[in-house]
């Protein structure tokens, strides 16, 4: 650890001393202040950030991860009461809001290899001596994978790679056909529900997950308990919902699961795999995958297991079977408020999950202790008589880890105070040690970099913003270096799904972002496992819950600035880039396709494949690709053009009032009427990038910029409608999504420069 810490901290001095850094901003200069306001702002935040204790953090880890605490367990309720109960006792006004899902758990769980020989699989966990939950073998749900249908199948077993569409490729040049087998596959590069999903597509019946040492195990360092990696027992749990489709409840799409609610018939829900699905140890997989024959796997398809990796199929014949008690359970998010002083109905909210696989140390309890410091700290400086401007809503979430249940259940049944009210969400979910990283709506990315610039790294010293910036620079590609060294704001990724905001930006348009910390340790070793607890963490995690603090300074110094500005601090120039970026990605896709499809046919035509041209034998000769037509780009780079000219006025606007010291924004009393305006035009801005009508094929998913893809899950697609649509080379359709991007661009852009005459109006 010390080594690793000490080649950071070199690393670090080494580039930042060749590193173009922007100063930080100036004691009386906050986006959205006056400056009288700027500096009563930070003279608060100086407060605040000097109450997060890691050794709270610590207790309260101790406390919240001592039992399993999965959905419907009693532990998970008597969390939620803890939360409540810590809450109330920061002096913040906190209820408990109950919603009724289907929650299935596994009664019958069965692997067998039955040809060429026969082998059972354990599918268990053992306890680690020394690490005593491990132990509470009695409380833990085994490891299954949530919302697989249940199924009795038993079929030759084929070896898929990762199980991504490309790999079904593969096969298909191998002459390796799925159809009516069972598919093994392991963890990664991509979100574990398009395994099942793709597997399906492709006629097998069944699919196993495991995870390969390679990508999670001794490959990559020593296993617990030893080091922090996965042991040959260990099973990732994790829902296999087809959430691409939707999030939450499968039974209440669109809908909150309130007692009333209108539900679907099971067979009805579109989010429930349609094979069954069951992840298992790399100790169990072992003997099933030395078992098969057929083609050696390609060289990128190998794992680390001490076998000859083959693809099937056959001889290896396996039996699989998941059967699940299809029960309602309730779920309990735990919602607490701090009333705005001047602007009530403008609303800051705040989330992290604290329902777990198991005991959940890692995932979510380090980011929920991280948010219950904040509500901490901001519950002190009330009683010393700070009042923010806006109301502050603090969520902790049950039923994340099933499918976003708690999150996406709350915004369905609050969705049009959510549309009127919520200025942004910001969302945590696990930490570690590292870098900041930053993933969100792009009209938060000054903000969100202001306040790095100003947080200390709790390793080095540097600000975070310093060390972030240092590991792009040192991370970044030779033409994307420059940038990197030079722009003033790093870039934050746009959000696709995988945790509690999904709801909040793709459903309702609500600006969002969601922070951590990592890259200098793994939770991947013990990810959704029996063995992710308060023993491992302290062991090989922030085992001083130093960044747990810098993760409460960090995000709760954001809420302070969105909850106390007088002009809200959405800054439209930064999304303008990010769309003008995507805008560029798509249509570079679009001639590398053309040119994919024309040099595919070329070589067809010279009999470059090695296949014979006589008419006589054309069956042999695959068909040639249409050659796509020419895609009319104008819509989408006339909309990224008028976003352009807008967010320029709108700066100038604001430029306009800080040179005339801003001092127009310091009314008394409740926000005056030209800022009340001002500020509901901001809030509906991000709304402003919805579709009514959603992505084809997906409607929940409204938001026409960013999107988990329909075939990554948790990996986001920018421009998701044009993207998706000239990857699977369908034309017409993205002609057509150019056009509705394009719409909603100038849409945006009058809405900006609306929100520019307000801003001059409020400045009078």
């Amino acid at each position: 650890m010390i080594g690793a810490t000490s080649r950071g901290v070199f690393t670090l001095s080494c580039l930042l001393a060749t590193t173009a850094i922007a100063p930080p901003p100036a004691g009386d200069d906050l986006p959205g202040y006056s400056r009288a306001a700027a500096r009563a702002e930070r003279e608060w935040e100086t407060q605040f950030r000097a109450i997060p204790s890691p050794d709270t953090q610590r207790e309260s880890m101790r406390r919240l991860s001592a039992r399993p605490h999965h959905v419907g367990s009693p532990y998970e309720h008597d969390n939620s009461e803890w939360i409540l109960s810590r809450f109330r006792s920061f002096g913040l006004d906190a209820h408990i809001e109950t919603f009724d899902v289907l929650y299935p758990t596994p009664k019958d769980r069965l692997v067998e290899l039955v040809s060429p020989s026969h082998f059972r699989a354990a599918l268990r966990e053992p306890a680690v001596a020394g690490d005593p939950t491990s132990a509470q073998q009695s409380e833990q749900l085994p490891g299954f994978n949530v919302y697989s249908r249940d199924g009795d199948v038993t079929a030759p077993l084929v070896y898929v790679n990762y199980g991504i569409p490309a790999d079904y490729d593969t096969l298909a040049r191998h002459g390796v056909s799925v159809t009516g087998a069972i598919v093994i596959a392991r963890y990664g590069h991509s979100w574990r529900g398009i395994k099942p999903k793709v597997a399906a597509e492709h006629g097998a019946i069944g699919c196993l997950i495991y995870s390969d040492p390679q990508d999670d195990g001794y490959a990559q360092g020593d296993v617990f308990p030893n080091g922090p990696f996965r042991p040959r027992d260990g099973v990732q749990r994790g829902s296999v919902m087809d959430m691409p489709i939707y999030p939450g409840d499968p039974l209440t799409p669109g809908v909150g699961a309130t007692p009333g609610a209108k539900r679907l018939a099971l067979a009805d829900a579109k989010t429930i795999t349609k094979i069954p699905v069951l992840p298992i140890s790399y100790a169990d997989a072992q003997p099933l995958l030395a078992a098969i024959r057929g083609p050696v796997a390609p060289a990128t398809w190998r794992g680390s297991l001490p076998i000859t990796y083959h693809i099937g199929p056959g001889p290896a014949r396996v039996h699989l079977r998941v059967k699940f008690n299809w029960d309602t359970k309730p779920i309990h998010d735990v919602i607490a408020r701090i009333p705005g002083s001047d602007a009530p109905d403008e609303w800051v909210i705040r989330g992290n999950h604290y329902d777990a696989w198991v005991n959940g140390a890692s995932d979510p309890i380090s980011g929920q202790v991280a948010l219950l410091e904040e509500a901490r700290a901001l519950g002190a400086l009330v009683s010393k008589g700070w009042h923010p401007r806006r109301t502050i809503i603090y969520c902790a979430w049950d039923g994340e880890e099933p499918g976003l249940l708690g999150s996406t259940e709350w915004v369905e049944t609050h969705a049009d105070e959510l549309t009127r009210h919520a200025v942004a969400y910001l969302n945590t979910d696990q930490t570690e040690r590292g870098y900041l990283e930053l993933e969100g709506s792009p009209m938060l990315e000054p903000l969100l970099n202001g306040v790095a610039r100003e947080i200390r790294d709790p390793e080095t010293g540097a600000s975070l913003w310093q060390r972030a910036r240092a590991r792009l620079v040192r991370s970044a590609k030779p033409e994307e270096r420059e940038e990197a060294r030079t722009r003033a704001d790093l870039r934050i990724g746009a959000l696709g799904s995988g945790s509690d905001y999904s709801s909040f930006v793709h459903h309702l348009g609500i600006a969002s972002a969601n922070l951590q910390f990592g890259g200098e340790g793994t939770a991947d070793g013990v990810y959704h496992s029996v063995y992710d607890d308060f023993y491992w963490f302290t062991h090989f995690s922030d085992t001083s819950f130093a960044y747990g603090r810098a993760l409460s300074q960090t995000v709760g110094t954001a809420v302070m600035r969105l909850a106390d500005a007088q002009v809200l601090p959405y800054d439209f120039t930064a999304l303008a880039d990010a769309v003008r970026k995507y805008a560029h990605e798509v249509e570079a896709l679009a001639k590398e396709k053309a040119d994919t499809i024309a040099e595919f046919n070329r070589e067809l035509r010279d009999g470059v494949f090695g296949l014979t041209t006589d008419p006589r034998e054309s069956s042999a000769l695959p068909d040639p690709i249409v050659q796509p037509p020419h895609l009319n780009f104008a819509p989408l780079d006339n909309g990224v053009d008028a976003l352009a000219r807008s967010a320029a006025e709108y700066d100038k606007a604001r430029g306009a009032l800080t040179a005339h010291d801003s001092s127009a924004l310091d009314a008394t009393g409740h926000q005056s009427a030209a800022l009340a305006t001002l500020n509901a035009t901001l809030i509906a801005s991000e709304r402003k990038l919805l579709s009514n009508d959603g992505l084809v094929g997906r409607p929940w998913y409204r938001h026409l910029l960013y999107a988990p893809g329909a075939y990554t899950g948790y990996g986001v697609k920018t421009l998701p409608g044009v993207r998706e649509s000239i990857e699977q080379q369908h034309w017409e359709l993205a002609d057509a999504e150019i056009v509705r991007v394009g719409a909603v661009l100038q849409s945006e852009a009058i809405v900006v420069s609306r929100a520019a005459s307000e801003l001059r109006e409020a400045a009078k």
